[in-house]
C-alpha cells in the first residue's frame, strides 16, 4: 500500500475536478481538475530533467498557482520539496544547496543570474525558473509535455519536503517531514476543525512555511474546498475578500493589521466561521480587541516547524485568550523537567511531544536529533508551558528566553500576557538583560498610546505576580522587531539594550 499524500488527496476531489480549487481575485479560476493534471506535467519534466524520487527539489519562487502545481508535482513524483523564504541572500543560497545537494534549483528569472553560479560552484545540475516573460521555462515545458499521470509508490517514513528552521538559535536546520507526517496532520486538522461541504479558505499566508503550505492547503483539499488564493498579501485584499469565504488563516501579526483599520468589524466578516492563529503567540490584546470588534474569539494553535500543528483551542465551545489549546488526538504531550520528568498540572517546564506527525529527524544532523529526543521518544521542542487542570496548554516563552535574576526563575511570557492585556498595550516584549548585583534584570519594552505609563504598567504586574518578576525598566518603542511569522526578535532586542542596566550603575 501506497502512503503518497497526494493519493489520499486525489481520493478527495477526484468527484470535483469540474470544481474551483484556486481563485485569484480578479484574475482566473484554476479547478482540481486543471492543477492535478499541471502538477503531472511539472513532475514528467522534472523527471524527464533526471529527478528521481527521493531527490531534492529547491524552490525559492513567487506565491502562484504554478507554485502550488509544483509542490504538489514534487508530491506526486516522490520528490522531496525544500522550499526557501523569499528575499534569502546568495550567501544563503549557497548553504541551503550545499546542505541539501538538490537535483535542481527552481527560482524567479531576475535571481538566476545571482543563483546559477553558486548552483554550479556546489554542484546542482539544473537551475530552472517556473515562470517568466521569456521562453523555456519549466511552466513552458510543462505546457508542451505529455503528462504521466502515474503517482510514484511512497512509504509512510519517506520523505515528501525538507523545511529550513529560521537559525535564530544557531546553523539553520533542515527538518525532515514525511508522507506519514502530512498525511496524520491533514487528516486530524480537517476533523478537528470541521470543515463542511462548501467552506471556503482565504489564503493569506506564505507558501514556505508550515502553516502556509501545508495546514491550510492540505485541510482545503481534504475537503475539496475552494481557496481564494491572495498571491501578495494587504490588508485591503483581505477585507475586500473576507465576504467570500468561511474559514481564514492568518498570521497574528496579520490579525494585528486588520485591527489597525478603524472601519475594520462585524460586517467584513459576516460569512466566516472560523478564524484561525498560528506559527507565532497572538497577543491577549489582539485576540480581546478582535472578539470585541468582530464577535469572533480567534482559535489558536500551537505549531512547530518539527511537528506542523501540535495543539489548537476548540473550533465549538470557550477558547481563552493566551491559552494554545489542548493536544491533538493523535499526539502525546507532556510537560517535563529538566530530568524529563512529567509535571503536574500548573507546573512550568517544557513541552513535549511525540506522535505519528513528528518529523523524522534533521537532515545530515542525526547526533542533533538524538539530543533533542528524550530515551522514551519525546522530542524537546525547547519551549515552556504548563497545562491547565482542564489540560489546555498554555506557552510561557523560550526556554533560552528564561530570565534568572537573583537567583530566581522569571518566565518572561508571564509577564506579557499580563501587559497585553491592559488596556492601551498593543504590544509587548519582555527580556533579561545583564545586572551589576541580579546576574540578569528584567525588562519590558512596550508599544502602547498615551494612556500608558510606567507606573499604571508596573503596579498592574505587581497585584499578580511576586515582586521579583516586576520589570525593573519600562520602555516604550514604536514597534518590536519580528520574523517572517510575527516572532518577535528577542535576541536583537537583547544585543540593542545590552548595556542598560550595567549603563546605569556605572552613571
Amino acid at each position: 500500500m501506497s502512503h503518497n499524500i497526494y493519493e489520499l488527496f486525489l481520493s478527495k476531489f477526484a468527484d470535483s475536478l469540474n470544481r474551483p480549487f484556486l481563485t485569484i481575485p480578479g484574475g482566473l479560476t484554476y479547478t482540481f481538475g486543471q492543477l492535478d493534471r499541471r502538477s503531472a506535467a511539472m513532475a514528467t519534466v522534472l523527471a524527464h530533467n533526471g529527478v528521481r524520487p527521493g531527490d531534492r527539489v529547491v524552490a525559492q519562487i513567487d506565491k502562484s498557482p504554478d507554485a502550488i502545481a509544483l509542490y504538489l508535482a514534487c508530491l506526486r513524483g516522490g520528490f522531496t520539496y525544500v522550499p526557501l523564504p523569499k528575499n534569502r541572500s546568495v550567501e544563503d543560497i549557497g548553504f541551503y544547496l550545499g546542505d541539501v545537494e538538490p537535483s535542481v534549483l527552481i527560482c524567479k528569472e531576475e535571481d538566476v543570474t545571482k543563483f546559477k553560479p553558486v548552483a554550479d560552484i556546489v554542484g546542482v545540475p539544473t537551475v530552472h525558473t517556473l515562470s517568466s516573460r521569456s521562453t523555456g521555462t519549466l511552466a513552458d515545458a510543462a505546457n508542451e509535455v505529455t503528462p504521466v499521470n502515474a503517482i510514484v509508490r511512497r512509504d509512510a517514513s519517506d520523505m515528501a519536503c525538507i523545511l529550513y528552521t529560521s537559525g535564530s538559535a544557531g546553523r539553520s536546520k533542515g527538518v525532515m517531514i514525511t508522507h506519514g507526517n502530512l498525511i496524520s496532520n491533514a487528516q486530524v486538522l480537517h476533523a478537528i476543525w470541521r470543515w463542511r461541504q462548501g467552506d471556503v479558505l482565504l489564503h493569506q499566508l506564505p507558501i514556505s512555511n508550515n502553516f502556509g503550505l501545508f495546514t491550510a492547503l492540505h485541510t482545503a483539499i481534504m475537503n475539496a474546498s475552494e481557496v481564494i488564493f491572495l498571491p501578495e498579501y494587504s490588508r485591503e485584499a483581505v477585507v475586500k475578500n473576507l465576504q467570500r469565504v468561511t474559514v481564514a488563516m492568518a498570521l497574528p501579526k496579520q490579525y494585528e493589521e486588520l485591527l489597525s483599520d478603524p472601519e475594520f468589524g462585524s460586517v467584513d466578516c459576516r460569512t466566516v466561521r472560523l478564524f484561525i492563529s498560528s506559527s507565532a503567540p497572538l497577543l491577549h490584546s489582539t485576540f480581546s480587541r478582535f472578539l470585541e470588534r468582530t464577535g469572533h474569539a480567534i482559535c489558536e494553535g500551537y505549531s512547530i516547524t518539527e511537528c506542523g500543528i501540535i495543539a489548537s483551542n476548540p473550533p465549538e465551545g470557550e477558547r481563552l485568550a493566551g491559552s494554545v489549546g489542548y493536544a491533538l488526538p493523535n499526539v502525546a504531550m507532556r510537560i517535563a523537567d529538566a530530568d524529563d520528568n512529567p509535571l503536574s498540572s500548573n507546573e512550568v517546564g517544557e513541552v513535549q511531544v511525540k506522535g505519528a506527525n513528528l518529523f523524522a529527524g534533521y537532515w545530515q544532523m542525526p547526533d542533533h536529533f538524538a539530543e533533542e529526543t528524550t530515551a522514551d521518544g519525546f522530542f524537546k521542542t525547547g519551549d515552556a508551558g504548563f497545562f491547565g487542570t482542564d489540560g489546555r496548554l498554555t506557552l510561557a516563552g523560550r526556554l533560552a528566553s528564561l530570565v534568572v535574576s537573583g537567583g530566581m526563575d522569571i518566565y518572561p511570557k508571564e509577564i506579557e500576557i499580563i501587559l497585553d492585556s491592559i488596556p492601551g498595550v498593543l504590544a509587548s516584549a519582555v527580556i533579561g538583560l545583564p545586572h551589576p548585583t541580579l546576574d540578569e534584570a528584567v525588562a519590558a519594552l512596550i508599544v502602547g498610546d498615551h494612556r500608558v505609563t510606567p507606573a499604571m504598567l508596573a503596579e498592574a504586574i505587581a497585584q499578580r505576580v511576586s515582586p521579583h518578576k516586576v520589570p525593573l525598566e519600562f520602555l516604550f518603542v514604536d514597534d518590536l522587531p519580528r520574523s517572517s511569522t510575527g516572532r518577535v526578535k528577542k535576541s536583537n532586542l537583547r544585543a540593542k539594550y545590552a548595556e542598560l542596566f550595567t549603563a546605569e550603575a556605572i552613571g
